[in-house]
């Protein structure tokens, strides 16, 4: 462990929110080598913590894990009729990992997961603006006007969407994202009378698919 914040601290190895580990803190509830914590003060590795007079064990270092989704999967804990879910593709232990990111059933690619909540935060809130890369193949031929539709906005019932077309080959289209409302690339192609016979994530901000096999997973570092 490195040198930690005190409520950063409290917080990762007792379970409280932030806030609630600042109020423990300024209420003299936690005891920082002997000492009563004071908010603001740093924890030094190999320093006891307590809390109400328990110790505190320190916090193991956070996971960060890149997942191959294969169609057919969906994004959540519990199955979802016989559809199998993507932590089935997960050892036991990195099944409590949150996702950053959801795919549909019938979408594949890149997924990341963490235990780490401002790394989720990080990539799943539009107000970060992470870029998202994902491979389309329509029903059909895009169009040149409906090109322009999908970059100067297409509105939807929660407000406009653009997508931006990095190469076109007939059928088959990359775009980028910065956003990711609930299935919006189905939406906003549907909006526009294209159907979507894939959808295949790549990219998500610095991390990239790569070569990685459908269904495999490899742990990566915080970026």
């Amino acid at each position: 462990m490195s040198t930690t914040r005190i409520n950063q601290f409290v917080a990762a190895a007792s379970g409280l929110s932030r806030r609630a580990a600042d109020t423990a803190i300024a209420a003299g509830r936690v005891q920082l080598g002997g000492h009563t914590a004071k908010l603001g003060e740093l924890v030094e590795p190999g320093t006891p913590v307590s809390l109400d007079g328990q110790p505190l064990t320190p916090p193991r270092a956070h996971q960060y894990v890149l997942l191959h989704k294969p169609t057919g999967y969906v994004s959540s804990r519990a199955r979802q009729g016989q559809d199998p879910t993507l932590y089935e593709l997960l050892p036991a232990e990195q099944r409590n990992l949150r996702i950053a990111g959801r795919l549909d059933r019938d979408s594949s690619g890149l997924i990341l997961l963490s235990d780490d909540g401002p790394f989720i935060n990080r990539y799943t809130h539009p107000s970060f603006g992470k870029t998202k890369l994902y491979e389309l193949t329509l029903d059909r031929a895009l169009t040149p006007a409906a090109r322009r539709r999908l970059e100067s906005g297409v509105e939807l019932t929660d407000g406009p969407s653009r997508l931006r077309v990095i190469s076109l080959n007939g059928r088959d289209l990359t775009v980028a994202l910065s956003e990711g409302r609930n299935r919006q690339i189905r939406r906003t192609l549907g909006a526009l009378g294209y159907g979507i016979e894939r959808l295949h994530r790549t990219t998500i901000g610095p991390y990239e698919l790569g070569d990685l096999p459908s269904g495999n997973w490899r742990e990566v570092s915080a970026k």
